[in-house]
């Protein structure tokens, strides 16, 4: 069974939860009429959801029940998410995502970072209405994390950086915001003691993005053009295990050895979790990670 097959079957499990979140995207989008209409799109392009994914498939698996503020706090998630994304494409003047125009094409980019503000401003709101400022700060925290992740990157391109520098980075960018979805979705369930759920969010998150960094090496895709982030000199761990651009092999099988230890480390703590269906479904989710 492919990754996509496999993929669509874990996500049919908590189908129904991730369709209340993505109906509630585009609810309060009132920026203007000339861009309301190309920003619900793109909030609605096909896409993982691996964020609310993950996060339900935790909540079922430890029996919590799903009420209205956890469909509201993940889709905080995917807005600020989102709004990374129209950022980052401002940033790397990128034409396309996800095989459509990137708003910055289509409206420049001062609209375009006005469109990714005005989404953060939507998930502020959003989560002042938790009134839970545990979940207010840890998120404001991830914004914080995820810019700093962003300049060190820009800063830092074509340049061969260490795998601790990547390691860190990685962190910030990307698994902290796993990190924010779960962890939060776990306070407003009542859970106190969050060490479990975030080191294995974090450990999700480094392995799913180091996943992401070996198919963006290896894989031609018309969604995302193939070494594209050796091009725009973000040079990541297979880069930096082969210690150069061209002559990758090495490289790339010493980051799928990276990608299973965080696997591995993933699953340690899932071991407290009841061995239910959902259970059973991260599990399986972390296994088709290695399929790169």
């Amino acid at each position: 069974m492919s990754f996509n097959q496999k993929y669509h079957e874990i996500y049919n499990l908590v189908k129904k939860d991730i369709e209340k979140v993505e109906r509630e995207l585009t609810e309060e989008i009132n920026l203007s009429p000339f861009t309301d209409n190309i920003l619900k799109n793109f909030l609605t392009r096909k896409a993982k959801r691996i964020r609310p994914l993950l996060s339900f498939l935790y909540l079922r698996a430890v029996n919590t029940n799903i009420d209205e503020k956890q469909y509201s706090f993940q889709t905080v998630i995917e807005i600020i998410h989102n709004a990374s994304l129209i950022h980052d494409d401002v940033i790397d003047e990128s034409e396309t995502r996800r095989g459509e125009k990137t708003l910055n094409t289509t409206f420049g980019n001062k609209i375009a970072i006005l469109a990714g503000d005005y989404l953060l401003s939507t998930a502020l709101k959003k989560l002042n209405a938790l009134n839970t400022p545990q979940i207010i700060s840890l998120c404001a925290g991830t914004l914080e994390n995820m810019c700093q992740g962003e300049v060190y990157q820009y800063f830092n391109k074509f340049r061969i950086i260490t795998i601790d520098e990547y390691i860190k980075k990685t962190e910030q960018k990307t698994a902290r915001l796993f990190q924010t979805a779960l962890s939060g979705a776990m306070i407003l369930a009542g859970c106190s003691n969050l060490n479990q759920v975030n080191e294995f969010a974090c450990n999700f998150g480094l392995a799913f993005q180091i996943r992401d960094d070996l198919i963006n090496i290896s894989e031609k895709s018309d969604l995302k053009p193939s070494q594209n982030d050796i091009s725009n000199g973000i040079y990541n761990a297979p880069v930096i295990f082969a210690g150069n651009t061209s002559n990758l092999d090495e490289g790339i099988e010493k980051t799928k050895s990276l990608l299973n230890n965080y696997i591995v480390e993933a699953d340690k703590h899932l071991k407290s979790l009841d061995n239910n269906q959902y259970t059973r479904a991260i599990r399986e989710l972390l296994e088709i990670l290695n399929d790169v």
